[in-house]
């Protein structure tokens, strides 16, 4: 029986990763981070705006992502906080991190975990966002064969689309199943599948535009038409690394409308999530798997 080509990739990237991997899975170190005065950003943003007592905690946030962005990269390290007492499950954060990053099918970066707590008539609701948590000890980035993913000098682990070869030993790896694999689908595929097909109205077709536009993440270009990457890797939140050179907040921060997201630096003691950890009780998910997340939920 014909494999198709995404069956194919697959196949491979299993057979090589088992093969490779006992060879080269003990080779440590990130790849050539730039470190240094030259990762340092003036952001022009904010300007002429004088900071007010009350102001919405975005303001705040984004002058810490300024104050944060004048240092080198390897003097941040971003991290953070949700607070699920104000989340109400909307999934605005999903959405939006969808948009934003242009996620097809079955990949998901910032899923909204739902969870039924009580008995009847005392029920409630739990809503906890779970993006990736950006671990201090990543327990990912050993298990890849090919070193494809590493954690930045400010604490983003990251994935390099071109080098990654699908082996999905990182979802496996990963406690908190906070990647996925892109294996080249299209919300339009197969999308008229039991219908008539007429002239006019085909049932399978070109995909819509709107799902061929290239992602920017990690402040590239990337096209997955044609299955190019990231088509047949793994894919994961990455704080939204190509927002923050532009002076924006991730997207999951901005479009949470109960303002329960908040994002920034833990090297700033003056910083608005630095303010909250201390102030707040606070927990990390799976704490004793010894990961160390940097995203904490005030409870």
């Amino acid at each position: 029986m014909d494999m198709t080509r995404k069956e194919a990739v697959r196949s491979v990237a299993l057979v090589l990763a088992g093969v490779t991997g006992v060879v080269i899975h003990r080779r440590t170190g990130a790849a050539d981070d730039p470190v240094g005065p030259d990762t340092r950003r003036t952001l022009n943003v904010l300007e002429g705006i004088r900071r007010e007592e009350n102001e919405d905690v975005l303001l705040r946030m984004q002058r810490d992502l300024k104050r944060a962005m004048a240092r080198q990269v390897e003097e941040r390290h971003w991290i953070m906080v949700i607070d699920v007492r104000k989340c109400v499950g909307c999934h605005a954060c999903t959405i939006g991190c969808v948009a934003e990053n242009k996620l097809p099918p079955g990949v998901v970066y910032r899923p909204v975990v739902t969870e039924e707590r009580g008995e009847f008539p005392n029920v409630h609701i739990k809503f906890t966002p779970r993006p990736c948590m950006q671990c201090d000890n990543p327990s990912c980035t050993s298990v890849c064969p090919v070193r494809a993913t590493w954690k930045r000098p400010d604490g983003v682990v990251v994935i390099d689309y071109d080098r990654c070869i699908g082996c999905r030993y990182c979802l496996t790896a990963c406690p908190y199943g906070a990647r996925t694999s892109d294996f080249g689908e299209y919300y339009t595929n197969g999308a008229a599948a039991g219908a008539p097909a007429t002239e006019d109205r085909p049932v399978e077709g070109p995909n819509l535009s709107y799902e061929t536009r290239p992602n920017h993440e990690y402040a590239k270009h990337w096209r997955r038409h044609g299955h190019h990457s990231p088509i047949g890797n793994a894919r994961k939140c990455h704080f939204c690394l190509h927002r923050l050179e532009k002076a924006m907040l991730p997207m999951c921060v901005t479009t949470c409308i109960g303002r329960a997201t908040y994002f920034g630096d833990r090297n700033d003691p003056d910083s608005l999530v630095m303010e909250l950890i201390s102030r707040n009780n606070y927990e990390t998910l799976l704490p004793h798997k010894g990961t160390r997340p940097q995203v904490f939920y005030l409870t």
